[in-house]
């Protein structure tokens, strides 16, 4: 099991996170419902002032890249933990969404949502 802020978070290679609306040859047995994984980050000073030097330099920026990278893998974990809570072996349908928050937009939101089913 993989370790998220949220708890254990299934490594089971048999639960199946995908953006199709099904798995081909395994027919969804139960609908459990939507599920949702959602994490705010706030933006370092520090690296924004880095970032912006390398993106006026055409480079691109490793520090946004990491942090979108973690964000989205812990929003999917959060949802993929929540779906198997309610008994779930797979997340269907599944949307990722980015948002900008705060009034300098110094934050960022990552959500993930999907159907939690069972096949």
């Amino acid at each position: 099991m993989a370790e998220s802020p949220w708890g254990t978070a299934p490594a089971d290679k048999d639960f199946i996170v995908t953006t199709t609306n099904g798995i081909d040859g395994r027919p969804v047995q139960r609908y459990h419902g939507v599920v949702t994984g959602e994490v705010i980050v706030g933006a370092n000073l520090f690296r924004d002032l880095f970032a912006s030097v390398r993106d006026i330099v055409g480079g691109r920026s490793g520090a946004y890249e990491d942090v979108l990278a973690r964000a989205r893998e812990e929003a999917l974990s959060e949802m993929q933990q929540r779906a198997a809570s309610l008994g779930a072996n797979a997340v269907i349908g599944v949307d990722l969404d980015y948002e900008v928050l705060g009034s300098s937009g110094s934050m960022l939101m990552v959500s993930a949502t999907g159907t939690a089913v069972s096949v």
